[in-house]
This record gives structure tokens, C-alpha cells and sequence, in this order.
């Protein structure tokens, strides 16, 4: 036996780290019964970590309804270990004001108040749930005690390095000049930044040789906005959840407020410190909102067409299957079978003939038939409430506008549609879609083996899948997109439109843009990117995962196209977490796990009664770190993936190291 307890590291202590810990508890009892070392290195507070930090603006919000938050697994988490419930954000919110979890006087005075009235359809904070979340991870500690220590190193780390004739297999050294050795290490960094590519460097040389502003995709709360003058025009390219934040940061965050106006809506005072923003994207749209309906008719009761048995047969006919071709339409029927479903029986005024006649015609139809389409005209009358999810993914494709006001009108009607489509009562459609949507997302990794999609599957999923799910599925809360209407209205915020062109102009020194769809054109000295910066290894700016990069023990995914390999800029892993080899081989005892990686698992936490991806995800990494470290117990350092069986886990108290 060895003298030390199994050591694992986790590089990056944010809520990801908290949930493998959690399940790491709750499958000890299981798997191994020795005492073990845990150390997570993470330079904000754990639980939290950078991006769910404190240290924000109290301004920025959850695009998640109290209710619709937990970090725990429950009885819909298909997974080996044990399921153990417990409170998600509403909940624990709750018992932090009665005394039941936690001592509300440990907390400031204005999370206090968010506090005590959070209700379950309200969007909290940021700051809120970083508590929620640092609640969790200490709570993930305690389940593991007492028998070991978990130490919490409050630096970064800077690399990983080979320790052959050592105790350990590797050494994590870190910022602060000290190191660790781990037997198993977890990269579970999260959203990172990028050093700067060559077309981000061209664009910010061109800004400080003019004297201009130009801000590269990042986290939107890391970027310093104090350059840009009240009432300097400003073009941002993005209109996703870094736009909703941005707008937050210029103009309620420079002392403008939102009043309520006599027809319900919203009005802006400005402070006369916010600049002039010209906002376009892709789609020329924001994210649709959150809903705040609820199912008036019948909810289906599950994923009707992509199953198990469907994706079985899809292989067993074409071998490797393609995203687009095969597994998209299956996600786009049962769209359409859970909307339709909720118009047949919430709404039955709005169609012709019975659900039952056409549930049996539609299960009989490809989504993309002329069938199909006969059948929804004929059942639905009037066109608005037919699905068309393709219009809903380009909602101006062959669009052409007049001038900026066309575009004005446009965007401004197409985001108080949304509005109505998804916070009336009489249109709770859009929420049996948007359940339709989010199943298919989590159900993915379980159903489709991701070592049978083609190759450009691969890019598909990472791109344009993800983004329409959270286009479609993962908006901001609805009163944002009244605000935006109410700032265009003040002159704060302009309107672009679709396929937004930005270039630097050498002759004037200023940043030109406009929509491939409009003829208007702006410039301005001031230009944001405002997303976060594209996954990358080789040009990350965290030290390890650079480290990483740079010792040959990791590679970025590259995905087969007509012109060679393309890299997706992710980190390669094998479906069980390990770091794959630019051999095709793997290191035993490292993983990673997160967004910057090749998996498919999206997020840290999730909606209750979803069978989330992360949770499950979570489960098998804790329940193969337990295989191995029973491994290195024994004396035999093996694979990361052998299993052995072992008595109860003996756990760690919690350390700090400053």
C-alpha cells in the first residue's frame, strides 16, 4: 500500500469543480473506502469562480428563473450513482431567510434583501447565485468528511509536469512559486480567454493608431468601458446574452433608469453619460426572451423520435451519421409534435379536426415532406401559428430594407412579437417548444455516440446547434428586451439588421459597418465585439491549458473538410474526460471537462427534472477519479478507466491556502 493518500487536483474550482465533488461524496460509499487528498486551485472564491464572482455589477442578472436553478441531481438524472436531491436556488433562497440553511447576517445588506424577495419566477443576480453556488461547494465538502482534506489553493496554475521518480505521477505548479502533486488532475478551467489572433491584433493596432476603442470578444464584465465618451457612437457586433450585458453596463450602469409608461411599457432617462450604440448580428435580432407562460393543454410526455431505437437504426443504415441529415430532423418533429400538441389541446379554436387524427398522420411524416407541410396547413388555419423553424432560426432571411427606419421598425415589431408569443398567457405553444428543444439538448450525449457523427457533425453541434438552442432557448429575461425597445426608442440604441459587415477604413481611421441587407452604413471610433471568445488551446491565454498545449499533451479537435483538417479550437477528449494525445493516445490520470472542450455537456448547473448532460457527466468523471484512485491506494497506478470496487470513501476537511 502507499504511504500517502490518492491525491487529485482540479485546475479551475467553479461550479463544474462543485458538482464532480459532490458526486465524488455521494458515490464513495461504492467505489473506494481509503482516505484521499483533494486540492482545487482557483484564484476566485470556490464554488463561485470568475465568472459567478462577487465582484460584478449587482446590475447583471441570471437568464434563469429562480426555479429553474439547482445543482443537484434528481430522479430524472439518469446516472450509475446514487441520486441525491436537494434545494435549488428558490429553495435554498428560502431557507437562507429562516434560518434552515445557512446565516443570512454573513451576507450584505442588498443580497439580503434579493434574499428575501426572490420569488420563483424572478432572475437573480449574478452575485446571488455565486452565494448559492459557494453554499454548494461547501456543502460538497462537508459530504466528504471527515478522514481527508480538501485544500482550496487561491492562485492560478500554471502547468502540469511529469514526476517519474517522484510519489506522485505529476506535479501542478502554480502561480504563488508552490506546487502540487497529484496522482489525477481535472482541468475543468471553464470559459477562458484568448490571446489575441491576427485578426483581433489588426483590429486593436488600428484603434490606438487612431485613437479609437475596439474590444475583442470576452467575458463582457472583464472589459474596461470608461474610454468611450457620452454620446460617442459605438458599433457592436452580437446580439446575444454579452449585448444584454453590455447594455446593462452603458447605460443603467452610467446612471440611466427605466420608468414604467402609462401603456405598460417601459421609458429610458438617460443620464447623458451613455454613448450612441449601433447594434447588428447575424440575425439583426437579440435572443428571444424567456417565457413566463405555462402549458395550457397537454404536455408531451417525452422525445417521441429521437430514441434510442431511432439512432440505432440511423447507424445500422448509414454507419457514421450526420447531424443535419439525420439526427436534426428527428429534434425538429418532435419540435413540432410538442407544438403542435399544445395548440391541438390548449387551443382547439385555432385548428381544424382532432388531435388524436393528427397525431396519428404527423407521427407517419419525414419533418422535411410535402406530406408534412399539407397535413400543418390543412390542421392550421392561420399561418402565425404554424412552425417554421427555419424562419425562427433566420427571421429575415430575403429580406431587403429601405433605410434605417425600415430597419428600425423591423427589428423593433419582430422583438415585441417575441414578447407577446412569450410572455401572454395565450400562447403557451412557444413554451411546449421550448421544452421540446431543451430535452432533445440534454438528451444528445446519451442518444447519439459521438464517435459515430461525421465529421462535420462535429462542427454543427459546437457551432450552429448550440447557438440556435440558446438563441432560442437560453434569451435573457423579458423585461431586457423591453428595455432595448425602450432604448431605441431614446436614441441610445440603433438597429443594424442581419449579416452585419464591420471593417477597419485606413482613410478615415474609423470602424464602418452595415447589414448586407440594408444600405445603411455608420462609422464610429468605437467598436465591440460583444461574445465571448471562440475556444482555443494553442492560443489560450490560461497557463495551463497553454502548458498543456505546449508540452505535447493535448491537442485541439480537428474536424475533416473539402479543403483538410479544420481545428474547432477545443480540447480533444475521449467520451470518458481523458485528454487525448496528439498521438491518438491518452495520459493516464488526466481529464478535463467544460465548455472549451470537445464534450458535448454544456453548463455547470441546469432545470430541475431535465436529466442533465453536466449531472450525468459529473457522475461518471467522479465515479472513474474514485476507480483510480482506489488504484493508486493499492499501489498500482492503472488506467484511468479501470474499475475497482471499494468500501465507503473517507473524506477530506476543507483547507484554505491563501
Amino acid at each position: 500500500m502507499t504511504s500517502r493518500p490518492p491525491a487529485i487536483v482540479f485546475i479551475g474550482g467553479g461550479p463544474r469543480t462543485a458538482g464532480i465533488l459532490e458526486r465524488i461524496a455521494a458515490n464513495r460509499g461504492d467505489l473506494f473506502g481509503g482516505p484521499l487528498q483533494v486540492h482545487v486551485v482557483e484564484p476566485f472564491e470556490p464554488g463561485s469562480g470568475r465568472i459567478w464572482r462577487h465582484g460584478q455589477d449587482p446590475r447583471l442578472l441570471m437568464n434563469s428563473m429562480a426555479a429553474d436553478i439547482t445543482m443537484f441531481t434528481d430522479s430524472s438524472v439518469l446516472c450509475e450513482g446514487p441520486v441525491l436531491d436537494g434545494p435549488g436556488l428558490a429553495v435554498w433562497a428560502s431557507g437562507v431567510v429562516d434560518g434552515s440553511i445557512g446565516d443570512v447576517s454573513e451576507l450584505e445588506p442588498q443580497l439580503v434583501e434579493q434574499l428575501r424577495t426572490l420569488k420563483d419566477t424572478d432572475f437573480a443576480s449574478r452575485q446571488l447565485q455565486g452565494k448559492y453556488l459557494e453554499w454548494f461547494f461547501q456543502r460538497a465538502v462537508r459530504a466528504l468528511a471527515p478522514g481527508g482534506v480538501v485544500t482550496v489553493h487561491r492562485t492560478t496554475a500554471l502547468g502540469v509536469e511529469e514526476t517519474p521518480d517522484a510519489g506522485a505521477p505529476y506535479r501542478v505548479r502554480l502561480a504563488d512559486t508552490s506546487a502540487i502533486e497529484a496522482d489525477l488532475v481535472v482541468y475543468a478551467i471553464g470559459h477562458t480567454d484568448a490571446l489575441p489572433g491576427p485578426e483581433a491584433q489588426r483590429l486593436a493596432d488600428f484603434a490606438a493608431r487612431h485613437g479609437g476603442f475596439h474590444a475583442a470578444p470576452s467575458y463582457t464584465t472583464d472589459v474596461d468601458y470608461s474610454p468611450l465618451a457620452p454620446g460617442q457612437d459605438v458599433i457592436v457586433s452580437g446580439m446575444g446574452l454579452a449585448f444584454v450585458d453590455l447594455l446593462v453596463l452603458l447605460t443603467e450602469g452610467r446612471g440611466g433608469r427605466f420608468t414604467l409608461n402609462n401603456d405598460g411599457g417601459l421609458d429610458y432617462q438617460p443620464s447623458g453619460r451613455e454613448p450612441r450604440i449601433w447594434a447588428g448580428s447575424r440575425r439583426g435580432v437579440p435572443y428571444h426572451s424567456k417565457i413566463s407562460s405555462v402549458l395550457r393543454g397537454e404536455q408531451a410526455p417525452g422525445l417521441r423520435y429521437l430514441t434510442e431505437t431511432a439512432v440505432a437504426a440511423l447507424i445500422e443504415e448509414h454507419g457514421d451519421i450526420d447531424f443535419r441529415d439525420h439526427i436534426w430532423p428527428l429534434i425538429a418533429k418532435d419540435a413540432g409534435y410538442a407544438y403542435y400538441r399544445e395548440l391541438f389541446t390548449g387551443y382547439p379554436e385555432r385548428v381544424n379536426g382532432s388531435w388524436a387524427d393528427f397525431e396519428t398522420a404527423f407521427d407517419a411524416r419525414p419533418w422535411y415532406s410535402r406530406e408534412r407541410e399539407e397535413l400543418v396547413t390543412a390542421a392550421i388555419p392561420d399561418t402565425r401559428h404554424r412552425l417554421d423553424l427555419e424562419a425562427l432560426d433566420q427571421p429575415f432571411s430575403g429580406c431587403a430594407f429601405r433605410d434605417h427606419a425600415h430597419v428600425q421598425d423591423a427589428v423593433a415589431a419582430y422583438i415585441q412579437r417575441d414578447l407577446a408569443l412569450r410572455t401572454s398567457l395565450d400562447h403557451s405553444e412557444t413554451l411546449a417548444l421550448f421544452i421540446a428543444l431543451l430535452r432533445a439538448y440534454m438528451e444528445l450525449t446519451r442518444l447519439v455516440p459521438v464517435e459515430r457523427l461525421t465529421a462535420r457533425s462535429h462542427d454543427v453541434l459546437q457551432n450552429w446547434w448550440h447557438g440556435f438552442f440558446s438563441y432560442v432557448d437560453s434569451g435573457p429575461p423579458p423585461h431586457r428586451l423591453q428595455q432595448m425597445l425602450a432604448l431605441q426608442r431614446a436614441g441610445v440604441l440603433h438597429f443594424l439588421g442581419p449579416r452585419l459587415w464591420v471593417r477597419a477604413d485606413e482613410a478615415t481611421g474609423r470602424f464602418v459597418a452595415g447589414s448586407f441587407q440594408s444600405p445603411v452604413v455608420v462609422d464610429a471610433a468605437a467598436y465591440i465585439e460583444a461574445r465571448l471568445p471562440g475556444p482555443t488551446v494553442a492560443g489560450s491565454a490560461n497557463p495551463a491549458l497553454a502548458h498543456l498545449h505546449q508540452a505535447g499533451w493535448a491537442t485541439e479537435q480537428h474536424i475533416d473538410t473539402a479543403e483538410g483538417p479544420l481545428s474547432t479550437g477545443r480540447l480533444l477528449i475521449t467520451g470518458r474526460h481523458e485528454i487525448a494525445t496528439p498521438d491518438g493516445g491518452t495520459r493516464p490520470g488526466l481529464f478535463a471537462v467544460g465548455p472549451g472542450t470537445s464534450g458535448w455537456g454544456a453548463g455547470a448547473f441546469a432545470r430541475p427534472g431535465t436529466n442533465a448532460a453536466p449531472f450525468r457527466e459529473n457522475d461518471a468523471l467522479a465515479r472513474r477519479l474514485l476507480n483510480a484512485a482506489a488504484s493508486v491506494a493499492a499501489g498500482a497506478v492503472e488506467s484511468s478507466g479501470t474499475a475497482r470496487d471499494g468500501d465507503s470513501a473517507v473524506a477530506p476537511r476543507l483547507e484554505v491556502s491563501a
